[in-house]
């Protein structure tokens, strides 16, 4: 999407600062991504990408969505921690919307607003290499590496299913990384 240099508007919307810190330390001389192009800008006009640390809160909410409208088109959201992703351990607390998912679906039915395209970046806090590396998934320059998430239609056959699951089983095998349980539910 974004070859050359990322300029990055990071957004606190709740957070409790650990991934804050983390985003920092990124700038910092061990890390310095700086030299690959990322620069952090004071303003989301001036930005190509959000970075988002911390669950939505209720409060932060006008204040989210004005940043995300100021970004200018094409945009790249960055939902760093687990509680951007999904909203953390307040994800379901009384002034707590969730997470990145449910702060799209705000957008879509009160605003009519597509979503635009997403790295999720779990952690609690997430390592400065793995915010490096959803970034340079975010700029195009890495492929990645594992399907976070496996789809099946319920209108497929077993035996289809089946398949397609071994085929992810043995792609996952040749790569070090992390093979989760996979079940299959039928609806």
């Amino acid at each position: 999407m974004i070859k050359r240099s990322l300029w990055v508007f990071h957004l606190n919307s709740g957070s409790c600062n650990g991934c804050d810190i983390e985003v920092l330390n990124m700038f910092a001389p061990r890390n310095d991504v700086e030299r690959l192009g990322i620069k952090l800008v004071g303003s989301p006009r001036h930005a190509d990408a959000i970075a988002f640390t911390g669950p939505i809160t209720r409060e932060c909410l006008p204040k989210v969505i004005d940043a995300l409208t100021a970004v200018p088109d094409p945009k790249v959201v960055l939902a760093i921690g687990a509680c951007a992703c999904g909203g953390g351990i307040w994800y379901d607390t009384y002034s707590v919307i969730g997470g990145i998912k449910e702060l799209y679906k705000i957008l879509k039915e009160e605003y009519n607003i597509e979503p635009p395209a997403t790295v999720f970046i779990p952690g609690c806090p997430p390592k400065p290499e793995a915010i490096i590396y959803g970034v340079a998934l975010a700029r195009g320059m890495l492929q990645k590496k594992q399907f976070a998430q496996v789809y099946v239609e319920p209108e497929e056959s077993l035996e289809a299913e089946k398949s397609r699951l071994e085929a992810l089983v043995r792609e996952a095998k040749g790569t070090r990384h992390f093979l989760p349980k996979i079940a299959v539910r039928r609806v």
